[in-house]
């Protein structure tokens, strides 16, 4: 079957041994999927696809209905990054601070927009900010201790919703 992925590369889903599959936002009326499913081969297809053989799915049917379904793998398959690289479901959760030390909020999700990606900073009091990870902006991340500091620049946190 044909896969997108996201992100810059897909060696983590081409060298899988295992897959996790989830409903997308898509298929939430369908009936739930949490299961997880062995990668009998794996290749490059088309730019932004893999192709995967998946245990079980035998046939173009069988495909079909897992279109629109999540892939993920477990963390500890992935390979390791260089220095000052980070996977972003090691950013989530994240406490937030300024300069100072103030706590801003918690990373919920990250969004890629094309020049750099954005930190979407729940505040705790119904706003979220959303912060580029522009080298300006972020200045320290600690993922040990769940912590990223930032450069409160002019206009920063100011309009967010």
């Amino acid at each position: 079957m044909r896969v997108r992925y996201f992100g810059d590369d897909p060696s983590n889903l081409l060298s899988a041994e295992t897959i996790w599959l989830t409903r997308g936002p898509e298929k939430r009326d369908s009936a739930p999927l949490d299961e997880h499913r062995t990668v009998r081969a794996s290749g490059t297809g088309r730019a932004g696809e893999v192709r995967l053989q998946l245990d079980g799915v035998r046939d173009r049917d069988a495909a079909a209905a897992l279109r629109g379904c999540r892939i993920s793998v477990s963390a500890d398959a992935l390979m390791p990054l260089g220095e000052g690289e980070f996977y972003w479901h090691q950013l989530v959760g994240c406490r937030v601070e300024d300069q100072t030390g103030t706590e801003i909020g918690t990373v919920t999700e990250l969004w890629e927009t094309g020049a750099h990606d954005v930190l979407v900073v729940d505040a705790g009091d119904g706003r979220r900010h959303l912060l580029p990870t522009a080298r300006e902006v972020v200045r320290e991340i600690d993922v040990e201790a769940g912590r990223i500091r930032v450069e409160v620049i002019p206009g920063l946190l100011d309009g967010d919703e």
